[in-house]
């Protein structure tokens, strides 16, 4: 038999790890994956895959490697009343199974023991393989299946045997869905208002939306218009540098929340430190501040600058009113430093690591100016280890002053979420949860060893880009996530889903499966690799049945039938976008037609606003851009608009809530009006979707998107504010009548 060639052995090797062989675009048009590609992505997994050799080494390590492991890393059950078996791997001579008794520990999560049991003596092998001149069998142990959900550290035993290995795993017991409110769950039918946080302008905040703007929002839309939720842009830690780190779906860290939402005005230090109201009643920080609230665009350095600079200050008066002792014993002496060291100890390593992160970012910008990242510092800084735990003693100090950075932006975000409850919302916040993080920042950082750091992910060729689509983020490897006992997907849920009432998962396929790019190839090089995505899923499950935390799959874009069909029965909710909500002849699909089980709005922050739709606004910036690659696609652009808007409003027609005046001509409306923007809200509040979101900036009849995709500073992406402040918000009239027909459609009793 011939030897296997290069090519078949990557072909092998990538069928393994989950690197499709191809796949069809959102036109149908099939991809076949290259040789190029998997050798690309294999490397970025970790795998040496340069020769035939290398190649048949790692073939063989991978069918190897689940035989010299005495147990897997994970198990995931979402049946409780199955048998639960778990493998155990030994290496033994021939009939020595017959001797051995196996033993196996269970564990809570705080290391509690719940049950314990063995097997033995004498073990039945269920396959048996030879390594190294050495037997190896594989038994199967029954565990009990009464356990309750959440997770378990089960550590497995064999005695009888020299030195008997000893094997750790976590179980996980998942529910089979997700959490649903009661208000769904009686098949009432929610409405809410979306908005971008940083877009509020105030005479108050420091030059962009903070947290106690947000509350203002919050009491409105709750007790005022009826809403049952606010919607949220991810509020994840950013830069805060423009114009490549303000985009809040490239974070830093999705674990932690993003400081420029805090209002430094709120906090007791900051009144009672000498310095910080000297500087801040100082006419030059004053004037600034005024430029800062009047400008029409968020100036994020200048405003982080201005907020660090007093947390700073704050932060100083903290320790000198509520510490004792000096550095590094100091010892908290009032209830409110207590509160800080309960938030520290309940946050545990992940903030600590982002806290020492933080410190040494800062310290290495005064010590190499030159931009540098995480992967141009000394070596013993370059991953969490040994030495960065000693610099974080050495610097407990400033290591806690991104603690107490965290610790004052989760009180203010809790107070939101409480004012939300307390006006009658019946989910209340609603968050998102963006896809990765960049690679130079912290989160990279402390997990990289879960992440495939030379590759981008991204999307293949789809309406919204036709070549295909590099978001320049890290993917994670499906390969190590698993290795790790999915640690990094539960500590992004659990930090994120106890924010608010409900969250979207921003690319949701993600679960499933998501495209990768080899790092510097373009978009049309990559190919999708898979995600366990049944473990997944029942996680997700799991913490949002802890959390109380609706779950809304962000699942736009080339999207199986049979994820959608598998993200539906673990009750996520489907994200239907009106613009894209059509039947095969190109008309809307009418209200009935939409899922129960799904939050629909009229467009996104990657999308055109209402205004800007109707008007052509995003064509006239594209064909600016040179976006149209002749005058004959700028035509058919706009002869498409054309189209859609005749189709809008004969869907409104059929309705019956085509407004007065208006005609199925749309030159008959050539503006978006306050009376077609109901209109086309009462059409979704029609739906048989489960919740309906409007966005802020259709109410206020807002002319440009928030992000134009593909372009980061040709356009002022994720930095404008709305052109009405908050005060007038709450007062507006446009709003409070789209409230008044949004609550009469989707009253909350």
């Amino acid at each position: 038999m011939s030897e296997p060639t290069e090519s078949s052995l990557l072909t092998s090797l990538a069928e393994r790890v989950g690197i499709a062989s191809d796949y069809y675009d959102i036109g149908g048009t099939r991809h076949v994956t290259t040789d190029e590609t998997r050798r690309a992505i294999l490397s970025a997994m970790g795998f040496h895959a340069d020769s035939a050799e290398a190649l048949t080494r790692a073939l063989r390590g991978w069918e190897e490697a689940p035989w010299r492991r005495p147990c897997d890393p994970v198990r995931v059950v979402c049946d409780s009343t199955a048998d639960v078996f778990v493998t155990c791997c030994l290496a033994l001579e021939d009939g020595k199974e017959r001797s051995v008794v196996a033993r196996w520990n269970i564990f809570d999560e705080g290391g509690q023991p719940v049950q314990d049991g063995e097997a033995g003596p004498g073990l039945s092998p269920v396959e048996v393989r030879f390594l190294d001149g050495r037997r190896h069998v594989r038994v199967e142990l029954r565990l009990p299946k009464d356990l309750s959900i959440g997770y378990y550290t089960v550590t497995l035993q064999a005695e009888g045997l020299v030195g008997g290995p000893v094997g750790t795993m976590r179980l996980i017991v998942a529910p089979q869905q997700c959490y649903l409110p009661p208000s769904l769950a009686a098949h009432q039918r929610l409405w809410g208002l979306g908005l971008q946080l940083y877009s509020l302008s105030s005479d108050r905040n420091w030059g962009c939306g903070d947290f106690t703007d947000l509350g203002r929002v919050v009491e409105w839309a709750g007790k005022s218009l009826g809403a049952g939720l606010v919607g949220l842009n991810p509020l994840h830690a950013l830069r805060n540098t423009a114009p490549h780190h303000v985009s809040p779906y490239s974070p830093v860290n999705r674990l932690f929340l993003n400081e420029l939402y805090i209002d430094l005005e709120r906090l007791p230090e900051f009144f009672a430190s000498p310095d910080a109201q000297r500087q801040f009643h100082a006419p030059e920080f004053q004037a600034k501040l005024k430029t800062l609230r009047e400008s029409r665009r968020v100036d994020y350095d200048a405003i982080a600058a201005a907020k660090r600079a007093m947390l700073d200050l704050a932060y100083r008066q903290f320790l000198k009113e509520h510490y004792t002792g000096a550095e590094p014993d100091l010892e908290p002496k009032t209830a409110r430093a207590k509160l800080l060291e309960r938030f520290i100890q309940a946050e545990g390593e992940p903030l600590e690591l982002y806290a020492t992160f933080q410190t040494l970012e800062e310290e290495r910008r005064l010590i190499q100016p030159k931009a540098t990242t995480w992967r141009d510092w000394p070596a013993q800084f370059q991953s969490p280890g040994p030495p960065v735990r000693e610099y974080a003693k050495r610097h407990r100090k400033r290591v806690r002053f991104f603690q107490y950075i965290q610790w004052i932006a989760s009180e203010q975000f809790g107070e939101n979420r409480r004012l939300a409850e307390q006006a009658g919302m019946p989910i209340g916040l609603y968050n998102d949860l963006a896809l990765g993080a960049e690679r130079n920042g912290a989160e990279s950082w402390m997990y990289q060893s879960m992440l495939a750091l030379d590759a981008d992910c991204g999307a293949p060729p789809d309406s919204l880009g036709p070549e295909g689509q590099n978001w320049g983020l890290p993917p994670v490897n499906p390969l190590a996530l698993r290795a790790g006992g999915y640690e990094l997907i539960i500590r992004l849920l659990r930090n994120n889903l106890r924010l608010g009432g409900a969250i979207r998962l921003d690319h949701v396929m993600a679960l499933c499966r998501l495209f990768w790019i080899p790092r510097g190839r373009p978009a049309a090089e990559g190919t999708y690799v898979h995600y366990p995505f049944e473990d997944l899923l029942a996680i997700v499950a799991l913490e949002s049945v802890r959390s109380k935390t609706l779950v809304i799959g962000e699942d736009l874009g080339t999207v199986p039938d049979w994820v959608r069909e598998q993200l539906a029965k673990a009750r996520v909710l489907s994200y239907r976008v009106f613009y894209f909500e059509r039947r095969g002849d190109g008309a809307c699909k009418a209200p009935h037609e939409y899922p129960e089980q799904s939050l629909a709005v009229v467009t996104t922050h990657d999308l055109p606003t209402l205004t800007g739709f109707w008007s052509g606004e995003d064509l006239q910036v594209r064909a600016g851009l040179g976006a149209f690659r002749d005058d004959a696609a700028r035509r058919q652009a706009w002869d498409e608009r054309r189209r859609d808007k005749e189709r809008m409003l004969e869907a409104l027609k059929q309705e019956g809530l085509l407004p007065e005046g208006v005609q199925l001509d749309p030159a008959s409306v050539p503006t978006m009006t306050p009376a077609l923007c109901r209109a086309i809200h009462v059409y979704l509040a029609r739906s048989s979707s489960a919740v309906v979101l409007a966005n802020l900036e259709d109410g206020l009849e807002e002319l440009s998107q928030t992000n134009l995709p593909g372009t980061i500073d040709a356009h002022p992406n994720w930095s404008r504010k709305y052109a009405v402040s908050v005060d007038a918000v709450l007062g507006d009239e446009r709003l409070r009548d789209l409230g008044a027909v949004l609550r009469s459609t989707r009253p909350l009793s």
